[in-house]
């Protein structure tokens, strides 16, 4: 019942990401020009860190305050539902969008479970037991996987939604939904 195929998906998703536009980036703010009351920034797209610093270094360069030396991420899009604080740092920041990257939308709701820590959630990746159309779906096929045979005769008085839900509320599991009939399983450490 499994509809594990999130490889492809995930390419065709970074993919088509890229070509319309959707690619990782922040609005890097020139903080001396907004402390005068002035709006100074530009958007950069998330790439190597050495090429937005670059990029960084160029918008301070162009302030209307001189001597700006300081900036903030003050906006972002393109980053699934993670969170990056003013200061996350531009490696953080291209870490981030290349674990995004990797594994799609659904590293970014991942890294907002664990409240931003991409440790937390590359872990978890390692515990992912795949994407189903709802709890119900995964615990028909656990109990298929593990070779328990049940009795023809008693097969309708099994209840697979009520076995999904006890799988996470006793913390076996943890889900992420990405859509309507997608939800992905981890298994809990």
């Amino acid at each position: 019942m499994s509809e594990n195929h999130q490889t492809a998906e995930q390419a065709e998703s970074a993919s088509a990401r890229k070509t319309q536009g959707e690619a990782p980036r922040i609005y890097a703010a020139c903080l001396a020009s907004y402390n005068a009351g002035i709006l100074h920034g530009r958007w950069i797209e998330v790439t190597d860190p050495d090429e937005m610093v670059e990029a960084v270094a160029a918008m301070l360069a162009a302030s209307p305050e001189t001597g700006a030396e300081e900036w903030a991420i003050h906006d972002y899009e393109g980053f699934d539902g993670a969170e990056l604080s003013e200061y996350a740092g531009l490696e953080k920041t291209c870490a981030l969008a290349a674990f995004i990257d990797e594994h799609g939308p659904l590293a970014g709701k991942l890294v907002a479970h664990f409240c931003g820590d991409l440790d937390e959630a590359r872990a978890a990746m390692e515990d992912y037991a795949g994407e189903y159309k709802s709890l119900e779906d995964f615990a028909y096929e656990f109990t298929e996987q593990t070779g328990v045979k049940i009795p023809e005769s008693l097969a309708n008085y099994i209840d697979y939604e009520t076995m999904g839900r006890d799988f996470e509320l006793g913390g076996d599991i943890f889900t992420i939904e990405t859509g309507v009939e997608e939800v992905h399983i981890f298994w809990s450490r």
